[in-house]
């Protein structure tokens, strides 16, 4: 009898613990776990953080001018959350528990099949609520249209409880800000904010080195950190040039805005002493000088150019001073997001204007027999003499030389860009050296300057031949000879040019070219990174006397008798130079048009070089007539201005560039500038027109959704994408493949 009372006491004893842990198990649950979602459905005061966008760094030169700031942008932000608990709170008092929100069918993948999906209806809640009120007080959008309003059923549909709110109007005056701040409070989930929005002082002026930024993407923000507030505003980031690869210096910290609600949902005010204002981000110097960058921009521009461009780095450190492209255009018209009607004018200019040609990839012609001669340098080869007899015959088939220039030394091939000479040169250096050397020019490669459209180029070698065009034998003549002269599969960037020029210049180091000069906390120096050197030709066997005989071919290119750049000389200083013509064939758009790439780089003074300069001019008549004088040009004026010379940065218009051909440039205001302290032909000829088709990167495409229609306020903007590049064209059929091959002066 007492073991069965004891059963039971036991029995009753389990039962009793086993629904107190019930208990505290679901006290726990709804206390601690589920705490943060019940508090907000209790009646009565509460706070809301807002997360305030850090104020992004400036941009600006190395001498401190100011090339992008921030201006304040009047917006009007809405929760969609507290809209919604607005609809539900009226439709509560008007039809009782029963109530039902309207409904919104839509279809979406599921499994691999499209299925209709319900959701409440935002837009309409939206339209009653706060489109109609706001159109009664003429703050309305006035372009409020389907596709908005479908916009912001996806915003609704991927921001579950309103954690980021929908940005109604960006474009708002002060005047109209006034007034929303005043009428806000009567409105659910809308509130004015100011923002910074950035600015580009001087338009279009050094466009392709900053770039622009875009509006903030929820979707690109992790849950995390938007879950950790209530109301989350993202900060603007960067999508092309400096604005992107040196985003994390420029942004800022955000601060915290403290909002008070009350016990019927409602915003009664801000709590101001729980404000915490963000702090700006870091300021970006760059290697820039905006003088020189000046200078640049303009001889482009006066000189009638149509698409071109202009790189300049200094030899001892491998900054870059100026990198200007054209045509070009003006980054404001990205902020906060481009109208269709100004991105259509973009898209549909065949010049090409968000291309930055400092860093496209081109055929490169006689400029490139200044690596060339260096290879021979490094294969000692660089005491070979040969002679000119106006061609050479590879496989029967022969390859001109616009001349017949008889015996020549290696500075006398350089001064005359003979072809014949530099044949056998790159036939005596050797393919393996070729390459070795090549690499260490920073050719073949991406330089790893800041700006991740840059091209690659192409250094070919055997391995890329026999990946690429396996039925070619590397070790023909005609293949190596044809490289050695800038043509057949070499592909260079302005600005891996200008680096090689700078690498003779100083002698034989070769530093990477960089845009970052430091970065700056108000007046404090956060980061100064030092020239860093990517390789030196003296361990590749290239002495500093050896290097002096390629520095000789290319004072003669200028000032020697015979050199094809004389018109290139600068009255009271020595330079060094060579130029290039390469005949190539573009795509552009559904037709194909032949024209030239015409180039000259230069370094100056000769002795102790403060510049070394590459300019390419598209659809110019020769080296020495088209580009050299806008060299020319750019070091003059820049040299000048340690002698007083003044040049002063202003807004620069956008230009739209053109396809005609460029004969001559010449500057009407030429005129000596610097204080004391010919024939123009680029010969060489391999015989042929151009059979080779170029293809230009089109480095910025643009999701058309993204796009403003006139009026709107879209959230997003266009976004850098790296494009496929087009590949190299097919080698043509035999007999004779050398009828690829290109005239090359």
């Amino acid at each position: 009898m007492v073991v069965k009372y004891k059963f039971r006491l036991y029995l009753f004893s389990l039962l009793v613990l086993t629904g107190f842990v019930s208990l505290v198990a679901r006290l726990h649950y709804l206390q601690i776990v589920k705490h943060d979602e019940y508090v907000k459905r209790v009646p009565g005061e509460r706070k809301l953080r807002a997360r305030v966008p850090g104020v992004r760094g400036e941009i600006k030169d190395r001498n401190g001018i100011v090339l992008a700031a921030n201006k304040p942008s009047f917006e009007v932000r809405v929760n969609l959350f507290d809209v919604v608990e607005e609809k539900r709170r009226l439709e509560r008092i008007r039809q009782g528990k029963d109530f039902k929100l309207p409904k919104y069918v839509y279809q979406e993948k599921d499994g691999g099949f499209l299925r209709n999906k319900s959701e409440i209806d935002i837009a309409a809640i939206f339209d009653e609520l706060v489109s109609q009120p706001l159109k009664q007080m003429g703050l309305a959008r006035p372009d409020y249209d389907e596709k908005e309003l479908e916009k912001l059923r996806i915003h609704f549909r991927t921001n579950p409880g309103g954690a980021v709110p929908w940005v109604y109007r960006t474009d708002l005056t002060f005047e109209e800000f006034s007034r929303f701040a005043e009428n806000n409070l009567q409105l659910p989930g809308v509130f004015p904010e100011v923002r910074p929005m950035r600015q580009y002082l001087y338009e279009a002026f050094a466009c392709h080195i900053l770039g622009y930024v875009r509006l903030p993407d929820e979707q690109l923000t992790p849950k995390e950190e938007r879950d950790k507030w209530d109301y989350f505003v993202g900060d603007d980031f960067g999508v092309a040039g400096v604005e992107k690869t040196l985003d994390s210096y420029m942004r800022g910290v955000p601060g915290v805005r403290m909002m008070l609600r009350n016990e019927k949902g409602a915003y009664v005010g801000e709590i101001e002493e729980e404000y915490v204002p963000p702090k700006k981000g870091n300021d970006v110097c760059l290697t820039i000088d905006a003088r020189i960058q000046m200078i640049a921009e303009r001889a482009l521009r006066e000189s009638g150019i149509g698409r071109g461009a202009v790189a300049v780095i200094q030899p001892a450190t491998g900054e870059v001073l100026a990198m200007a492209s054209i045509p070009n255009y003006d980054p404001n018209k990205f902020v906060p997001q481009i109208d269709a009607e100004d991105w259509n004018v973009i898209r549909d200019n065949e010049a090409n204007p968000m291309m930055n040609r400092a860093i496209g990839k081109y055929v490169p012609g006689s400029i490139y027999k200044i690596a060339i001669s260096i290879a021979g340098c490094a294969a000692n080869k660089q005491g070979m003499h040969a002679t000119c007899t106006g061609s050479r015959s590879y496989g029967g088939t022969s390859m001109a030389c616009m001349g017949t220039h008889g015996t020549l030394s290696l500075t006398d091939g350089i001064m005359r860009s003979c072809n014949c000479f530099f044949f056998d040169y790159g036939n005596a250096t050797g393919i393996e050296t070729y390459g070795k050397v090549g690499n260490i020019l920073g050719l073949g490669r991406k330089t790893g300057i800041e700006l991740d459209e840059e091209s690659a180029g192409n250094l070919p070698s055997r391995p890329w031949m026999q990946l690429n065009h396996p039925g070619e034998n590397w070790r023909s003549q005609g293949l190596m000879a044809n490289s050695s002269i800038g043509q057949g599969y070499v592909l260079v960037t302005p600005l891996q040019m200008a680096s090689v020029t700078a690498i003779v210049a100083n002698g034989g180091r070769a530093y990477v070219p960089h845009l970052l000069k430091r970065v700056m906390r108000g007046d404090l120096l956060v980061e100064e990174p030092p020239p860093r050197l990517s390789g030196d030709l003296a361990a590749a066997g290239v002495t500093p006397e050896k290097m002096e005989l390629v520095r000789k071919g290319m004072w003669k290119v200028v000032q020697g008798d015979g050199g094809t750049a004389r018109g290139a000389a600068i009255e009271n200083i020595e330079i060094g130079g060579k130029t290039g013509t390469a005949d190539v064939l573009y795509k552009v758009g559904k037709r194909t048009i032949q024209e030239n790439n015409t180039w000259f780089i230069s370094f100056a003074p000769f002795e102790n070089p403060k510049l070394a300069v590459c300019t390419l001019v598209q659809g110019g008549h020769r080296g020495g007539s088209s580009a050299a004088p806008v060299v020319k040009r750019v070091i003059e004026q820049s040299l000048a201005l340690e002698q007083g010379y003044s040049v002063a940065v202003a807004p620069a218009k956008e230009i739209k560039g053109h396809f005609n051909f460029v004969e001559r440039v010449s500057f009407p205001d030429d005129k000596p500038l610097l204080v004391a302290s010919g024939d123009e032909a680029d010969t060489g000829n391999a015989g042929g027109r151009a059979n080779s088709v170029q293809t230009e990167d089109r480095q910025i495409k643009v999701d058309e959704s993204m796009i403003r229609r006139r009026g709107g306020t879209s959230r997003a903007v266009p976004r850098a994408r790296p494009v496929e590049q087009a590949p190299p064209p097919p080698p043509p059929q035999r007999p004779g493949f050398f009828q690829r091959l290109f005239r090359s002066r």
